[in-house]
This record gives structure tokens, C-alpha cells and sequence, in this order.
């Protein structure tokens, strides 16, 4: 009888070391669990010494996207010292500053396919070295210069300003239908680069394609106004414009007859230049449209009619 309670006993501690075990086991467990999911604090929200900047930009008919970053003077001197002359420039600050084109363009003689480009600088005293370079993958300049990356290369004079840009700024100057000039400015430098795009080509395509179908009085009123715009046949404009106005003579547009006008009397025809002047500037006071309504009284004056 003893040497079963000895037994029963001897089970009993067994079995309390277990559990005493087991629980200091899962404390450990806990602390550990405790230790390796502490958050890491957060990171602190303040503004870039360099903001970032995007410009989109449609010349003609291309889109051109432009990513930069943009530095400041801050009191210091900038080129020939912050910028050291005759060394390729990042052009910016942090990553690549890259253009973007959706149609093929024109630096100079070179012609640039469709893509996107890095572009890196020389800066000068008296000129300035523009590149293209097909890798857009850099944070500053490349660790090792490849010149068959360079598309294209142009050679810029710089100009002086009269005021001082405290931000590095690119801009796109001078728009026309077929070129754009794209501008660097910093401290009292500008630099500008122009380049030309396939406008032309594009819309005679489209015009040649609409007018064969069966087009519209504003297909008619398009063609005219960009043969007009761009220095083309103006007999040819003139045929189109009198067509769009033909077209819409139950519902009269004051800017139609505001460029036939405008045709008219650029194909030397003064009479007939008046007397659409005179029908768009009556619709246009109809409309409450004071701009046309100056241009039209403008021109009337310029042609002796008032």
C-alpha cells in the first residue's frame, strides 16, 4: 500500500515540473514574439532640397514629356563653380532628367526616334555641349561613359540673363505647329535648344485621307486654316473655307467667316475679305464674343471698310 502512494506520488511532481516547464517555455515564447514585431518608426515627411518636376508639352501633334529634378542657388555661385565648365552635367539633380517623345524629331540634322532619352550637359563659358543618351537608368552621370549611347549632340550659346532664376527651370519656348524650343534656366544663364517635329507630314496625310471620304464643313474649315497658318496654296485655302462656309450657311459660325475673311484677304481678294468680316463680326456681337468681335472691328479698320 505504501510503495503504491510512493508511486502515486512520484507521478504527481512529474507532472507539476512538466507544467511549470512548460509555462516558463511559452514566456520565453511570448517575449521572444514581443522583441521581434517592434515597429520601426516611421519615416519623417519633409520637402526635397531638389523637388521633383513634370511638364507635358504637345508641339503639334508629338507629346513630350519632360521628368526633372529641380536645385537651388542658395547663395551659391552655379556655373564655373557649383557646376564646374567643360564637365558633363546631370543637368538637374538626383535621378536622370528625361524627355520623352511619342513621334520621331529633329536636333539639328540628327533625327531622334520615338523614346525616351536622359540628357546630359556640358556647360561653357561660351557654349554649351546638349546630349541625348539612350540609357535613362542613371542617378547622376553614368559611372562609365558609353558614347554609342549619345543619339544626339548640339552645340548651344548660352545667354545672359538680366535677373537671376533662384531654381533650376526647363521650359518649351517659341511653340510652332512643326518645332519647339526646349529652355535652360539657371542663375542668369539660358540655354535653349530647338528641335523640329513631323507635323507637316501628318496632317497633309490626314487631310488627303479626310477630303477623299466624305467630309464636313469643319474638315473643310481644318485644312483651310492650316494651309493658311503654314503658308500653302491659298487658292486652295480659299476653295476649302468658302466650302465650310457653304456647308454651314443655316447655322452661321462667327469664327468661320472670321477666317474667310482672313483668306480671302490674304489671296488679295479685299471685297470679299469685308463682307465676311462684316457677317462675322454681327454674330460674334450676337455671341457676346468680345475677342471677335475686336479682331473683326480691327481688320475692317486695317481694310479701310470702317
Amino acid at each position: 500500500m505504501k510503495t503504491n502512494q510512493r508511486n502515486v506520488l512520484g507521478v504527481v511532481a512529474l507532472l507539476a515540473f512538466f507544467i511549470v516547464g512548460c509555462a516558463q517555455t511559452d514566456t520565453r515564447e511570448e517575449k521572444t514574439t514581443e522583441k521581434t514585431e517592434t515597429t520601426p518608426p516611421a519615416r519623417i515627411a519633409a520637402p526635397q532640397p531638389s523637388p521633383s518636376s513634370k511638364v507635358e508639352q504637345t508641339v503639334g501633334l508629338t507629346k513630350v514629356t519632360l521628368e526633372y529634378s529641380r536645385p537651388a542657388m542658395r547663395g551659391r555661385k552655379i556655373f564655373g563653380d557649383l557646376v564646374p565648365f567643360d564637365k558633363v552635367w546631370r543637368t538637374g539633380a538626383n535621378a536622370n532628367t528625361k524627355i520623352s517623345f511619342d513621334t520621331d524629331i529633329t536636333i539639328g540634322e540628327t533625327m531622334v526616334k520615338a523614346g525616351s532619352y536622359a540628357i546630359f550637359t556640358k556647360p561653357g563659358e561660351k557654349n554649351w555641349e546638349i546630349m541625348f543618351y539612350s540609357a535613362t537608368d542613371n542617378w547622376g552621370t553614368p559611372q562609365k561613359w558609353d558614347d554609342t549611347k549619345v543619339v544626339a549632340t548640339a552645340s548651344v550659346t548660352p545667354e545672359t540673363m538680366p535677373m537671376a532664376i533662384e531654381s533650376f527651370t526647363m521650359t518649351f519656348d517659341d511653340l510652332t505647329n512643326n518645332s519647339a524650343v526646349l529652355g535652360m534656366l539657371w542663375e542668369n544663364t539660358y540655354v535653349g535648344l530647338p528641335f523640329t517635329v513631323p507635323t507637316d507630314a501628318a496632317v497633309m496625310a490626314s487631310i488627303e485621307e479626310v477630303l477623299k471620304g466624305n467630309p464636313n464643313d469643319r474638315a473643310y474649315y481644318d485644312a483651310a486654316v492650316y494651309y493658311k497658318s503654314e503658308g500653302k496654296d491659298i487658292n486652295q485655302a480659299l476653295t476649302w473655307i468658302d466650302k465650310a462656309v457653304e456647308m454651314s450657311k443655316e447655322q452661321p459660325k462667327f469664327y468661320y467667316l472670321r477666317q474667310q475673311s482672313l483668306i480671302h484677304a490674304k489671296a488679295g481678294k479685299t471685297a470679299t475679305a469685308i463682307a465676311a468680316a462684316k457677317q462675322s463680326l454681327e454674330l460674334a456681337k450676337k455671341a457676346g464674343n468680345a475677342d471677335y468681335v475686336k479682331m473683326n472691328t480691327d481688320s475692317l479698320k486695317d481694310w479701310g471698310a470702317l
